[in-house]
């Protein structure tokens, strides 16, 4: 083709890389479909929204992409266009953009098939840590064998272009030149205001949805929009509603509330019996979906210790996970408080001195300690925890004589466990009360773990990591018998979240389901609670269970105390935010929409159903609550 003396000659290498650009967008777009085949709508109707939806997407951020280049090609003089130095230079951009969408694509795919999304809030939360992230690739994926390919593909693709494509004689006016430069330099200022992430919502399925958008589209629109403020962004009640209708939604069998100001939710909690002081013990697992348990329906044996275990404890069958993420199962867990659109607490400003179990607790001299195999300062767990009287018990603590195994993301969890003995051990000689809250690792890619534990060689996927987990565990209790403190302690255990949130739904519920255990043969008798639990009725209920008497500002139930039809989950994918009752989810979208369902927890089926207000307004008060405690500074430790 001849570009000789034509607008197209001099922007050949713009309209080559766009061209470029699109189509392995597109490859990329096949590749997830057939990859998710099954699990969505695959009409020709539904795919045919898919592409060209997707196409469009692609076309706003290649647009965008360009634009460098696009002056580059417009304002360099002709002598320097058609001279040596810019063929290489523009040579060198079409081999080195090739690499890169090559890269984006490939990780797209990985990440695709790790959270059934495209690029997310996810994915900026790990680009923050970029050594965990680096780290992981470097331990998970085959790097030499796929930068050689790479680079092969993109020195075939680039000699094929300059060969084909490019051309380096133009006359077009200087003039000319900037009235094209003026028309693409319109074009982010028309897409900003113009395109919004939501028109990718082509279907009722969100895998489709998510096969709509564009990855490097989604990470920054994820990247602006990390912070969300409930009342700017979800539906509200008024102020006068609020206060009494929460207050009113709060209120348990067992509590009265400290002050008749309706903006005050303290309560004082009253125990029937004396209050027991043992040892506390939460053992917070990584990814531990339920249906990884035989107790739960899995007969892949994977969990044949925790499986035992909970012949002996009190086990609650329906516990939902607040949120995707381990930040938002510790600020469920510790908080005791729903989950507010956007970040954790936990990687908040203003989240010192808060009320929380640790804080509880600390009002009965214990000592309260974080323990985690990684490096704390991921995701601000340590500083969080400091700040909330926590001793704080990290990698950095542990010797390196002592580790066998790590990964980028911490130690082998028997070492985590060995650290925890230890701790006990040495509470217990000083006379003193302990509350561990340890957060494990073993159960995240790269899932490499020690060998000759379980009958799965390492790395041995997310099943192998499971096993090795349940084994750790199983190892960790046995060796606790053991001990002078075991008899007078209390252990739970607990997923942070589920192993992955991906579904054909907005909130996949059943992706949520949790296990809880708590194992204390001599002090809590065993059993099993089938009702509606979330993550936030943990530490009220534990609490409940050893008859505490104190003052509260949970947001969470004692369960075992609770009305019947009082219970309810939260749950929450970042944006989204559901409120579950009965058989009924309300899902809280941004820009105050709304969508209200039934639901089947145990195929997680959804059918749409007509409004409720009143279960609206529950929800509502439940989140606009959450939010305003937390933005008022009201939920800090009672001293």
């Amino acid at each position: 083709m001849n570009f000789d003396k034509s607008v197209f000659g001099r922007f050949s290498v713009v309209i080559t890389a766009g061209v470029l650009w699109f189509v392995l967008g597109m490859v990329l777009r096949v590749a997830l479909t057939l990859f998710s085949y099954h699990t969505i709508v695959a009409t020709p109707w539904e795919l045919c929204k898919v592409f060209v939806v997707g196409g469009f997407f692609d076309l706003v951020v290649i647009g965008q992409a360009l634009l460098p280049l696009i002056l580059y090609v417009s304002l360099v003089p002709q002598r320097f266009f058609a001279g040596k130095c810019n063929k290489i230079i523009l040579t060198c951009f079409i081999w080195i953009s090739t690499v890169v969408m090559l890269l984006l694509g490939i990780t797209e795919f990985y990440f695709w098939a790790e959270f059934q999304a495209r690029f997310n809030f996810i994915a900026v939360d790990y680009l923050v840590y970029t050594q965990e992230l680096m780290g992981m690739i470097r331990e998970g994926y085959p790097l030499k064998a796929l930068f050689s390919g790479m680079a092969i593909c993109a020195s075939i693709l680039t000699f094929f272009i300059w060969k084909k494509s490019l051309c380096w004689t133009t006359s077009i006016s200087f003039k000319k030149r900037l009235g094209i430069l003026g028309i693409f330099l319109l074009f982010p200022i028309l897409v900003f205001f113009a395109v919004s992430a939501n028109w990718k919502n082509v279907s009722t399925n969100v895998l489709n949805n998510e096969l709509a958008g564009n990855g490097s589209y989604e990470f920054l629109s994820a990247f602006r929009n990390n912070e969300l403020e409930y009342d700017r962004y979800y539906k509200t009640i008024s102020k006068e509603e609020l206060d009494p209708e929460l207050r009113g939604l709060l209120q348990e069998s067992n509590s009265q509330y400290s002050s008749s100001d309706l903006g005050d939710l303290t309560k004082v909690i009253t125990a029937a019996g004396p209050e027991k002081h043992p040892n506390i013990v939460v053992i917070t697992v990584e990814s531990l979906s339920s249906d990884y348990l035989g107790i739960f329906g899995n007969k892949e044996g994977l969990t044949p210790n925790l499986d035992k275990i909970a012949q002996d404890s009190l086990l609650f069958t329906r516990v939902y996970a607040t949120g995707t993420r381990t930040v938002r199962g510790l600020e469920a867990l510790t908080l005791s408080i729903p989950p507010t659109p956007g970040q954790s607490i936990v990687r908040r400003p203003d989240n010192a001195d808060m009320f929380s179990l640790g804080s509880v607790l600390n009002s009965r001299d214990y000592k309260s300690w974080f323990i985690y195999g990684g490096y704390g300062y991921f995701d601000n767990m340590n500083d969080f925890y400091e700040k909330n009287n926590y001793q704080i018990l990290d990698r950095t603590s542990i010797p390196k004589e002592k580790i066998m195994t790590e990964t980028v993301w911490g130690v082998a969890d028997e070492v985590v466990f060995g650290e925890a003995v230890e701790n006990l051990d040495k509470a217990y000689a000083n006379g003193e009360k302990t509350f561990q809250m340890i957060m494990t690792t073993s159960n995240h890619r790269p899932y490499i773990y020690p060998d000759g534990r379980i009958d799965i060689p390492s790395p041995g996927g997310r099943n192998g990591s499971v096993k090795y987990t349940d084994w750790a565990i199983g190892n960790f209790l046995a060796e606790a018998k053991k001990h002078p403190w075991f008899n007078n302690t209390v252990f739970v255990i607990v997923a942070d979240h589920q192993a992955s949130s991906a579904g054909n739904t907005e909130v996949p519920i059943k992706k949520y389901h949790i296990p809880l255990i708590v194992y204390a043969p001599q002090l809590i008798k065993p059993g099993r609670v089938d009702r509606l639990m979330s993550q936030i009725d943990v530490a009220p209920t534990l609490l409940g269970l050893l008859d505490f008497s104190y003052t509260s500002r949970f947001m969470g139930y004692d369960v075992m105390k609770l009305p019947e039809n009082k219970e309810r989950i939260f749950i929450s994918t970042y944006q989204n935010i559901a409120y579950g009752k009965g058989d009924k989810l309300i899902v809280l979208e941004p820009k105050k929409q709304v969508s209200f369902y039934q639901i089947n927890y145990e195929t997680g089926e959804y059918i749409k159903q007509a409004p409720d207000s009143d279960l609206l307004k529950e929800a509502i008060t439940w989140y606009q609550g959450a939010s305003t405690l937390y933005k008022e500074g009201k939920y800090g430790a009672v001293h």
